[in-house]
């Protein structure tokens, strides 16, 4: 059973989830509300400028997703520049008092990377103007620290490139980031499946932030499920400390003694 008391800190605020999923890619409202029900995650991504939270003549998230009881994190999904992902932001924050954000700046259409210089520039002047932010970034130690030193609240190196699902393509690298960072890391992109997510546990990350993997499952609410099971299980093998590896085999009973 997992441990209800292993909560962790996020701008600081003490979250007992460690699954933040996202809200788009569903059939419907009905849909994201379930399973962001079942996947039991206290935070969820908000795409601004593609789902609707500010125009009650249309259906709203805030409708199906309470904000006083979920966190909602605004991101800037599509903006290709510093420029646009700050306006967005601004946009979020002017809207719903949103000041807790998930930055990412990409680099182009067909990798969706990240654009790394103009997250520098973002998180910059993000920070200056009182945003918390959770960046989204390559998986390289040195940018991933830099991105700390500079304010963020959280470091978020990607597990593969979005919506690919395939799973975490750098261990060693998301864990050099784990090891040097005294700040949230959490995989964000790539995870496909639940064992995906256990695996990112199991290095040692604060949490998973997912969307494709749960709304692209054929039964997305199932999947949510999975999903939180899966966090949970990398978190208690990740506290559990896993037996080292060993060349040879090494028998589970004694030799000795052997009648």
């Amino acid at each position: 059973m997992a441990n209800t008391n292993d909560t962790w800190k996020l701008a600081g605020k003490d979250y007992s989830s460690r699954l933040i999923v996202g809200t788009g890619k569903y059939k419907d409202f009905e849909q994201t509300a379930a399973a962001v029900a079942a996947s039991g995650a206290e935070i969820v991504t908000v795409a601004v400028r593609r789902v609707n939270v500010t125009d009650p003549s249309q259906p709203m998230l805030v409708d199906y997703l309470d904000p006083k009881k979920i966190t909602y994190l605004p991101n800037t999904a599509g903006c290709f520049d510093a420029q646009s992902a700050m306006r967005t932001l601004r946009l979020a924050r002017e809207a719903g008092g949103w000041d807790l954000v998930k930055l990412e700046v990409l680099g182009d259409q067909r990798t969706l990377y990240p654009n790394m210089p103009e997250t520098f520039v973002a998180v910059k002047e993000l920070v200056k103007e009182g945003f918390k932010v959770m960046v989204y970034c390559n998986d390289d130690p040195i940018a991933a620290k830099t991105l700390e030193d500079m304010g963020c609240v959280s470091v978020m190196p990607l597990g593969g490139p979005i919506g690919s699902g395939l799973g975490i393509q750098n261990p060693v690298q998301i864990r050099l980031i784990i090891e040097q960072a005294s700040v949230p890391i959490l995989v964000d992109a790539g995870v496909g499946t639940a064992s995906d997510a256990t695996i990112a546990m199991e290095l040692g990350c604060d949490g998973v932030l997912m969307n494709t993997a749960i709304a692209g499952a054929k039964d997305p609410v199932k999947m949510a499920a999975a999903m939180r099971l899966a966090v949970e299980s990398g978190r208690l093998s990740y506290q559990a400390g896993r037996m080292p590896k060993k060349l040879y085999a090494d028998p589970s009973s004694p030799l000795s003694g052997l009648i």
